[in-house]
């Protein structure tokens, strides 16, 4: 059964992407385009940085799969387009595999195909630690993902219903799993309070996974008989909305869900992202057309990053952070409501300006 489920959520999370509308909330973040803030080519950096944890490029391949010969099959393919691109690649919740030890190998390979990549394991909150160390050992992890996801266990039909053990499990993992622990959601979001729950319970970084990427709360109500759970589908926070409303919160935060391209990355790091993940995207190009066009797209989309912070002044990732934003409509709404100041993200690189002039360095 939990071979299948895998299977079909590979399946639905596919024909969710193909039917999903292409306009979500990092529409409503725009650049205030400065004419003469570029910089030259080969000044720019990719190189991010954060909990810990020193990566080449601030794009990654996200948690999908694993668990199944066929969802094996997919991580091999991942594993082998991080390894040719150099960037850091998830697994898939390994609670199969701690269920079920004859599908070792369908997680393995993210290692076997990838020896020198930054591999991320990927267990739930109710894990043991003991199980958490297996899910590390199994793939050589260099960190460990606990993914948080509430709304998808709730219309699960086999889904857990007790939650309140989840924080004081994070809390014990984190003291003892011996590499950077990053918290994520699954595609609802993280509010402010949530991410400095994290801080305090010991997590190296926070996954805000947003709205606006592939619903697991839909895919798991489309199991059900009835499917009467409709109305948990869209629900939570965007992934831009969840980054505006943490800002500050003393923890380092990743972003995923509702990522489209290389402007989306940009967005999600000027909106202090420190690294941005993909994974329905990244999976439709490549069972539509193999190793290879994955790797043409992240390689593409590295490019084109490196290309919009030549455009926009930003040596690094990080620099994106002083570029000005104007955040409009709905998610203008959210900030004003929750006490988010739009107009200092509107303005923010006079003050970046200053402090150059003041050291007396150059953009």
């Amino acid at each position: 059964m939990s071979a299948q489920r895998k299977d079909d959520h590979v399946r639905l999370a596919i024909e969710q992407h193909h039917a999903r509308s292409g306009h979500n909330q990092f529409d409503e973040v725009s650049f205030i385009h400065h004419a003469l803030a570029g910089i030259d080519r080969p000044e720019v950096s990719l190189a991010t940085a954060f909990g810990g944890i020193a990566w080449p490029v601030p794009v990654y391949i996200n948690a999908m799969t694993g668990g199944s010969v066929k969802t094996g099959v997919i991580n091999r393919d991942l594993a082998v387009a991080a390894r040719e691109t150099g960037v850091p690649l998830a697994s898939g919740s390994m609670n199969a595999y701690l269920k079920d030890p004859s599908c070792a190998g369908t997680f393995e390979v993210l290692r076997t195909e990838n020896p020198d990549g930054f591999v991320m394991a990927n267990i739930n909150a109710t894990t043991s630690v003991d199980n958490a160390r297996r899910a590390i050992d199994l793939i050589r992890a260099d960190a460990l993902q606990i993914h948080i996801n509430t709304a998808q266990e709730t219309p699960m039909p086999e889904g857990d219903r007790s939650f309140s053990s989840w924080a004081p499990q994070i809390e014990r993992i984190a003291a003892a799993a011996g590499i950077p622990v990053i918290v994520k959601e699954v595609g609802n979001g993280l509010s402010r309070q949530s991410v400095l729950r994290l801080r305090d319970l010991g997590a190296a970084a926070a996954d805000v996974s947003g709205r606006g990427g592939t619903d697991f709360a839909r895919i798991e109500n489309g199991r059900r008989d009835l499917a009467d759970y409709s109305f948990l589908h869209g629900w939570g926070q965007s992934t831009a909305a969840c980054l505006l409303d943490a800002q500050d919160a003393g923890l380092p935060l990743l972003a995923s869900g509702g990522v489209r391209h290389p402007l989306d990355v940009a967005r999600a790091l000027a909106l202090g992202a420190r690294a941005v993940g993909a994974s329905a995207g990244f999976l439709r190009t490549l069972l539509d057309g193999g190793v290879p066009a994955l790797i043409a797209q992240l390689t593409a989309w590295l490019d084109q990053l490196a290309a919009l912070q030549t455009m926009l002044g930003a040596r690094t990732p990080a620099d994106l952070t002083h570029c000005d934003l104007l955040i409009h409509g709905e998610l203008h709404s959210f900030c004003a409501d929750r006490g988010v100041d739009t107009r200092r993200l509107a303005q923010r690189s006079n003050s970046f300006e200053a402090l150059h002039e003041m050291t007396g360095s150059t953009r």
